[in-house]
């Protein structure tokens, strides 16, 4: 039998442990560690290693300086919305310690989203845990496929045969766990054999209410089992931190919208259902609601300031910039300068020319960009032949047909 391992999710505490001392780093040239932080380097690298492609350096080695490590420290500081430095601060340090799904971040790894189910009726079988009671567990389990299915056009059967599309155990397997307070649990995407299943650690206390809640971690993972991959939105259900509590309405729009997107909801291929998971109608909702960091930038009313290809991606600017790479489902976020330091300031408009590899950014005067770097510094609209009257265009069109590139503001163009 051919077994089609599409994605292992493994979500993992990454709290210190007691083998893990945290050294103290002295900065070349100095006698005191003063100006320099206490580092969990030990923490840090393993982190980076693991959800970065950190490479391991020869002999167990571990170093915190160097391209590589700084380079892979900007990324995951990107990735979470972070200032991104590259280097291991306060709140880096807070996220890497965070509870949190094993999936790769970086997107050669973890390719989940787009495979799918060829089939809308998936069914599962599961086994239980000593914490609950089975009657417990079968609602829980039932209650994490129903988010999903309220959502597409999925409907989840509880099957009775090892042949189910979903195995759902309580129990350790290839890929082991680790005791209380470290793996708990990984699932499998979509696919014939152990594809979908989901293994949770029965060495945790799981429970219905605070702590490791069975119905978060267990929704979470069938999202994985059905094809999705993490997401940057603090506000979505496959962030990849865990978090016992979650907002009443489970599923962030962008949640619904991929999910919808794998299983278009029957009849209505381009609408988003509606639900609304009240802890009224779920009793297995409990806690404060979490703040709904990225909702304002992700509403469907959201409009661009400019938009333009550079290169192999499309770069959507307005407070933020987010670029979609053409080969690549994830798509990048964060500030404009976390990009390109040079530009602390919104982009007004932005063209591309390909003869040229060269991007042309502007608000009031205009950036320069070859690949992923800002050359030099910016200059006045003038240097394009404007008038000194016009101060700022509106957007910016290159065609590529006719070499010429057109420029707007208000009713008129150049």
């Amino acid at each position: 039998m051919h077994v089609m391992l599409l994605s292992v999710c493994v979500l993992v505490l990454l709290l210190p442990r007691p083998c893990f001392t945290a050294p103290t780093f002295i900065p070349e040239g100095t006698s005191s560690p003063s100006t320099e932080p206490q580092v969990d380097l030990k923490l840090a690298t393993e982190y980076l290693q693991q959800y970065y492609n950190l490479e391991k350096e020869p002999f167990g080695r571990m170093k915190r300086s160097g391209p590589a490590f700084t380079s892979k420290v900007k990324d995951m500081q990107i990735f979470f919305g972070l200032n991104a430095t590259g280097v291991l601060d306060s709140d880096t340090l807070e996220v890497m310690g965070s509870p949190r799904c094993g999936v790769p971040d970086v997107e050669e790894y973890s390719h989940i989203q787009g495979t799918r189910w060829n089939k809308n009726v998936i069914t599962y079988i599961g086994r239980y845990t000593r914490d609950l009671p089975r009657s417990t567990v079968d609602s829980l389990v039932e209650s994490a496929f129903s988010v999903w299915a309220r959502a597409s056009s999925l409907t989840f059967v509880r099957s009775h045969t090892r042949n189910a599309d979903i195995m759902v155990e309580f129990h350790g397997d290839l890929y082991p766990f680790d005791g209380p307070g470290g793996t708990l649990a990984h699932a499998f995407g979509p696919g014939l054999g152990a594809g979908g299943d989901t293994h949770f650690d029965d060495n945790e206390h799981w429970t219905a209410g605070e702590t490791f809640n069975l119905f978060v971690v267990a929704a979470h993972e069938f999202g994985h089992a059905l094809g999705l991959k993490h997401s940057r939105n603090p506000d979505s259900l496959m962030y990849p931190t865990y978090r016992s509590s979650r907002p009443a309405n489970l599923l962030s729009r962008e949640d619904a919208a991929n999910i919808n997107a794998l299983y278009p909801a029957r009849g209505r291929p381009n609408h988003l259902p509606r639900y609304n998971w009240s802890s009224q109608n779920n009793p297995w909702m409990s806690g404060s609601l979490l703040p709904r960091l990225m909702q304002n930038r992700c509403a469907p009313d959201l409009t661009f300031d400019a938009v333009s290809t550079l290169g192999d991606a499309t770069f959507f600017f307005r407070e933020y910039l987010w670029i979609k790479h053409n080969e690549q489902y994830d798509i990048k976020e964060g500030p404009i300068s976390n990009f390109m330091p040079k530009i602390e300031t919104r982009i007004d408009a932005a063209f591309w020319v390909p003869r040229r590899s060269t991007a042309y950014l502007i608000h009031a005067m205009f950036w320069t960009v070859k690949g992923s770097l800002v050359k030099g510094k910016p200059r006045a609209l003038s240097h394009f032949g404007f008038p000194v009257w016009v101060q700022d265009v509106d957007a910016a069109v290159h065609i590529v047909k006719t070499g010429r590139t057109l420029f707007f503001m208000h009713d008129i163009y150049w």
